[in-house]
């Protein structure tokens, strides 16, 4: 059985009525090295207080209360992101459908193989954490961002459009010695390497920039 690479020890949470499933698809992803936690309803999962903690989320489509589906539906809502993998012994085209549509990772119908699941978590586990790099690569890019002045943020703005020094000085009536030391200062504080790098910098930044 191939093992779940994972970098760190993420939380798989099992939501399922079944007890028996319950306590299978526990050992399973046990046997892998993964720490996981079963509950028996959404409402349990709730009560519990794991869900910062869950880095995926198994999860059984028809549940006692609120429903799987529904259970995702409200996550997407709140702009909670946890990979969701549904699995049920009742499921047809259109739920899959539904399900997939709302993002889910993957949707396996009862009785489905192993390493199957497996695979599903090992993906689900890999996009959280590309997820999470992705937040904190762009958290670190609006930090340096907003170290600039609102002068330099000007600069930077002309300088993403393809203007010359000399014609960001006409346009925002500074001299050209003063926009090459603004033009320094940007690339210094966004820890640019080329105007390549400030570019694909500046594509993630779109929105911001113009806002700010």
């Amino acid at each position: 059985m191939a093992t779940v690479e994972t970098e760190d020890q993420s939380t798989v949470v099992i939501v399922d009525d079944d007890e028996a499933i319950r306590d299978s698809l526990d050992s399973l992803l046990r046997s892998v090295g993964l720490n996981v936690k079963a509950f028996a309803s959404v409402q349990e999962f709730l009560q519990s207080g794991y869900q910062k903690d869950t880095k995926c989320l198994v999860l059984d489509v028809r549940l006692p209360g609120q429903s799987g589906l529904d259970f995702q539906r409200e996550l997407t809502a709140a702009g909670i992101h946890v990979p969701i993998i549904f699995v049920t012994g009742h499921g047809d085209i259109a739920m899959s459908v539904q399900a997939m549509k709302g993002g889910a990772v993957e949707f396996l119908t009862k009785p489905f193989r192993d390493q199957d699941l497996l695979d599903a978590v090992q993906f689900g586990l890999a996009s959280e954490r590309a997820r999470r790099q992705n937040e904190k690569e762009m958290a670190a890019l609006r930090g340096r961002f907003e170290t600039l002045t609102p002068r330099e943020r000007g600069v930077m703005e002309q300088i993403l459009k393809g203007r010359l020094n000399k014609q960001i000085a006409g346009d925002i009536g500074i001299s050209e010695m003063t926009v090459k030391v603004h033009r320094r200062e940007v690339m210094r504080k966004m820890q640019a390497s080329s105007l390549p790098d400030l570019t694909r910098m500046g594509e993630k930044l779109t929105p911001r920039a113009k806002t700010s």
